[in-house]
């Protein structure tokens, strides 16, 4: 597998979290992969061949080719069918709301095409410049320009939907929104009416996911062996409630997670 990262320019660095690629030749890549919410949302293209996303046990779907992956909140299957060379772009909580018109709830636990969110000849033009670019350096160029376009024309994220993912990543998910807020209920009454629509999933469900990624890289950086200590420092209130934030986002127990063929990708994406 070869996974590489690479940073935007910095008018987008508040928005995007980084750009990244993905190779896995034919041969090793027929193994059916378990995917994890990571609380963010991703915009993707697939250039090699398709990848089915399995919706039941054994029914699956082939993802669209030009697609924006909404916010997860369990995990699901994937299969390459093939040679597997995927560009893509990963967006902070608040920061694909910044370039569409769309609620983003209506993108949740759910892949949208982009004609279904951009004038289909925009995209089919934006997709077309995706592939016939020589290297990475080129996409990013390619998609940098439709992104940085398509901001002059949006107005920004909600200030106090902002702050709130903010404080949620700052403090790895533990943050309250009485904290955060500091009781103030006009506030309050602001956060619940734009937080959904704007980031897709609700303020605690947000904060459980992000709590749950700390852990999970205490968990595959080893740095330490005792689920006791990472269910502390991720502040939960024991190893049982660890335990089953674990199993409802990933879908396993923690000590399953590790050495887990089916887990290969997400541990290369949040390790």
């Amino acid at each position: 597998m070869n996974y590489q990262t690479f940073q935007p320019h910095q008018d987008l660095e508040a928005l995007v979290s980084c750009y990244w690629t993905l190779e896995i030749p034919a041969e090793y890549s027929s193994e059916r992969q378990r995917i994890v919410p990571d609380g963010c949302i991703e915009m993707a293209f697939i250039l090699g061949d398709d990848i089915k996303r399995y919706t039941s046990q054994d029914e699956f779907i082939l993802q669209p080719r030009a697609m924006v992956l909404g916010q997860t909140l369990a995990p699901f299957f994937i299969e390459p069918t093939g040679y597997v060379n995927t560009f893509a772009i990963r967006f902070y909580p608040y920061g694909f709301a910044n370039f569409v018109t769309t609620p983003i709830e209506q993108l949740a636990n759910k892949e949208t095409p982009l004609t279904s969110l951009f004038e289909a000849s925009i995209v089919n033009e934006l997709e077309r410049n995706i592939i016939n670019a020589e290297d990475t350096k080129q996409r990013i160029a390619v998609i940098e320009k439709f992104l940085l376009g398509r901001l002059h024309e949006q107005s920004t994220i909600d200030t106090i939907v902002k702050q709130t993912v903010d404080a949620l990543l700052n403090s790895n998910g533990t943050a309250t929104i009485t904290t955060i807020l500091k009781e103030d209920l006009s506030k309050r009454r602001q956060l619940e009416r734009n937080f959904k629509k704007q980031i897709g999933v609700s303020p605690k469900q947000l904060g459980k996911v992000i709590r749950l990624q700390s852990a999970l890289k205490m968990l595959l950086n080893k740095e330490t062996d005792s689920l006791t200590k990472i269910a502390y420092e991720s502040d939960y209130f024991d190893q049982a409630h660890f335990n089953k934030d674990f199993k409802e986002f990933t879908g396993i127990s923690p000590t399953a997670f590790l050495n887990n063929e089916q887990m290969a990708l997400s541990t290369l994406f949040y390790k």
